[in-house]
């Protein structure tokens, strides 16, 4: 079956042997689909978990169908849009009944690789809705922090006097809201033994914070997800490079894409800033050394966050801190 999710309303494309059976739209919440799918085990009498689900990820929209799929036992692929759309070559015109019947083409079609939806951890789910929460209450702070900052010289002194009172007493107002946010994120990492653990053997890199590890935590799922390969993270991030090239005449420099998490590529890239300050890091001596042979600068640094990704994943798995002077055995003399 595709679904193609929005907000009020979910199109279902059941397919079966190669053939469409049923299109449908329901409404898009819990009860409804579940009594929808219920509906259709007993009209097929095919069981619950001979059924494949496929969906487009779309974020909390997504919520009620891995609800009431997980409930009833049915297998649900919440699969990447880019994925999808270039699966089926060039497409033209686009409507949410095509979505669905492109979606259960593509189910079918791969159903021997797709991957089963596995729900978060209840404290990771909690610490994402909180890190969302906040890192939206510091983007409004620095708004109209910076209004107050940018117009002090170019706007009329009573109409500023006015605006810095309101605008004091908002940026006052989040950042107890902030604060408030920051305290629940500490409980939930303090009060779970899983993720403390993470959290100290994470900050006892260089260069990593506080914050870093709160995100760290949440985009791998407590280090459960990404098959604990530091390079496919790396991927995901968008530090590892690729190479270009296409018959004799393109030979293009190896470089990174795009197509990236681009929120935890910048807090890698402030991490790696961070360790190259750092007096007596083995990562500034590192950037340093290969400054000094000539490399971009920026390459460096895009290796440094790749080497905080593997050292990251290195320590949790091996449960054991961070040591600035560790020698790996097999290359002691």
């Amino acid at each position: 079956m595709g679904v193609d999710v929005s907000k009020k309303k979910l199109d279902l494309c059941l397919r079966k042997d190669g053939k469409e059976k049923l299109y449908d739209v329901i409404p898009n919440d819990i009860r409804s689909i579940s009594r929808w799918l219920k509906g259709q085990q007993c009209l097929n009498g095919v069981p619950f978990s001979s059924f494949v689900v496929c969906a487009e990820y779309t974020g909390m929209y997504t919520y009620p169908l891995v609800m009431a799929s997980s409930s009833l036992g049915v297998r649900l692929c919440l699969e990447d849009g880019a994925r999808i759309k270039y699966s089926d070559g060039i497409r033209r015109g686009k409507s949410d009944s095509t979505d669905a019947r492109l979606i259960a083409s593509y189910a079918e079609r791969y159903s021997d690789v797709l991957k089963p939806c596995r729900q978060e951890g209840e404290e990771v789910s909690e610490l994402k809705r909180l890190y969302s929460d906040r890192s939206m209450l510091i983007t409004d702070r620095s708004k109209y922090a910076a209004q107050l900052k940018d117009q002090k010289n170019f706007t009329d002194k009573r109409i500023y006097r006015e605006k810095f009172s309101m605008f004091r007493r908002l940026i006052a107002e989040l950042d107890r809201c902030i604060a408030d946010v920051e305290s629940k994120i500490r409980a939930i990492v303090c009060g779970s033994p899983l993720l403390c653990r993470c959290s100290i053997l994470l900050k006892s890199i260089d260069g990593i914070g506080e914050w870093m590890s709160v995100k760290m935590i949440i985009e791998t799922d407590a280090f459960r997800s990404f098959d604990f390969n530091p390079r496919k993270f790396c991927c995901h991030a968008g530090v590892a490079p690729f190479c270009y090239t296409s018959g004799s005449s393109q030979r293009s420099r190896s470089k990174v894409s795009n197509r990236a998490d681009k929120s935890i590529k910048w807090m890698l890239h402030m991490c790696a800033l961070s360790c190259i300050r750092m007096n007596g890091s083995p990562l500034r001596e590192y950037y340093e050394r290969k400054v000094a042979e000539g490399k971009n600068k920026m390459a460096v640094i895009n290796a440094l966050r790749a080497k905080l990704v593997f050292i990251m994943f290195a320590v949790v798995k091996n449960d054991t801190p961070f040591d600035r002077f560790f020698q790996n055995n097999l290359c002691k003399p």
